[in-house]
């Protein structure tokens, strides 16, 4: 893993660490967001062959090295308002966006809110239903769990990656245990209450959007397919981009050019 210095922005909800890989190129830049428990190295994989534009990664509040959160109450669309201020501050006007779970929900409501501001969108892993009774009660029963770390890392992992991937890829754990590790059990409970438990339905923010847009599931994922866009089904379960990085590329470079 390389070492990577990052520029820190101040947002309205802290202090994020932005990567950024700078290319001479008018191609439009792309963004991408990672989801619940990761941090910017959720893509190491997927941008390696990105040389043709600007890349942008983002550590997400709380995660990697975005540590300083000064908002307590923090919300989806606090998080959508952030990744805007990160485009006025960076001077981009129109960024194509790839968001995994988190990310994706986070770039949906960012893109409801400034369409012109996204070229394309893919999302990827993206919940968008508000949480059932059963689904918030359960939340609170596991986070009674995260005394026990490495108990609660197995269950979490057996959850988002696929059975098949976990088959042939045992090592996966290890790219969720690093990162989540870096969270405090506070802040994994303040992270899932804000991103899960707490999220409204999406659905008409779906169907009103006025930018392209295709998502991506996997066929083990327990999110459904977002109505009214065009999603692709892949292997694997809820962590594509680690699970199968050279489809999630071949999709950056499809709605890239």
């Amino acid at each position: 893993m390389e070492k990577e210095l990052p520029n820190f922005i101040e947002t309205n909800i802290g202090r994020i660490a932005i990567f950024q890989t700078e290319s001479d190129s008018n191609k439009i830049p792309v963004i991408f967001l990672h989801g619940v428990y990761f941090d910017h190295h959720l893509w190491d994989k997927v941008i390696e062959s990105i040389n043709d534009r600007t890349i942008i990664r983002l550590d997400m509040p709380f995660h990697g090295l975005s540590k300083e959160i000064t908002k307590t109450d923090w919300t989806l669309n606090d998080c959508a308002d952030m990744l805007l201020e990160i485009l006025d501050i960076l001077h981009i006007a129109k960024v194509i966006a790839v968001g995994h779970s988190w990310g994706s929900m986070t770039i949906l409501r960012a893109a409801s809110k400034q369409p012109e501001r996204f070229e394309n969108v893919l999302l990827c892993n993206m919940p968008f239903l508000a949480a059932t009774k059963k689904q918030k009660i359960t939340f609170v029963l596991q986070h009674s769990m995260l005394i026990f770390r490495n108990f609660y890392t197995k269950q979490v992992a057996k959850a988002l990656f696929g059975k098949t991937s976990f088959k042939e890829n045992p090592s996966l754990i290890e790219d969720l245990k690093r990162p989540m590790n870096l969270l405090s059990n506070a802040q994994i409970k303040q992270t899932d209450k804000a991103v899960i438990i707490d999220a409204d339905d999406a659905s008409e923010l779906i169907k009103n959007l006025k930018v392209r847009a295709v998502a991506l599931k996997g066929v083990e994922d327990y999110v459904p397919a977002p109505p009214n866009i065009e999603t692709i089904v892949i292997g694997g379960g809820h962590i594509s981009p680690l699970e199968k990085p050279d489809e999630i590329l071949s999709l950056v470079k499809k709605i890239s050019n």
